[in-house]
C-alpha cells in the first residue's frame, strides 16, 4: 500500500487530468472512481489519526492527573473572566 503523501498526489494529479479535459467519458468515469476510492481512504486515515492525536493531547502528564477534554482550555479560561 502507498503511504499518504503517494495516494494524495496521484488523487491530485487524478483531478488535474479530468480537469484538462483530455480524455474520453469513459476515462474520466474510471479515473473518477479510482479517485472517490483515494479520497475515502485518505479520509480514513485522517480520521485514525486525529484520533491519536486527541488520545495523545488528552493524556494526563503526571500519574493521577485527569484528562484534558477540550483541545484548548485556556480559551475556556479567558472567556469566563
Amino acid at each position: 500500500m502507498k503511504n499518504f503523501e503517494e495516494r494524495l498526489s496521484r488523487l491530485e494529479a487524478l483531478s488535474e487530468r479530468i480537469r484538462d479535459g483530455e480524455v474520453s467519458l469513459e476515462e474520466a468515469a474510471e479515473m473518477f472512481e479510482e479517485g472517490i476510492k483515494l479520497a475515502r481512504g485518505l479520509e480514513k486515515d485522517l480520521s485514525r489519526m486525529e484520533r491519536k492525536i486527541e488520545i495523545l493531547v488528552n493524556q494526563p502528564a503526571e500519574q493521577g492527573e485527569k484528562p484534558v477534554l477540550e483541545l484548548f482550555p485556556e480559551l475556556g479560561e479567558k472567556e469566563e473572566e
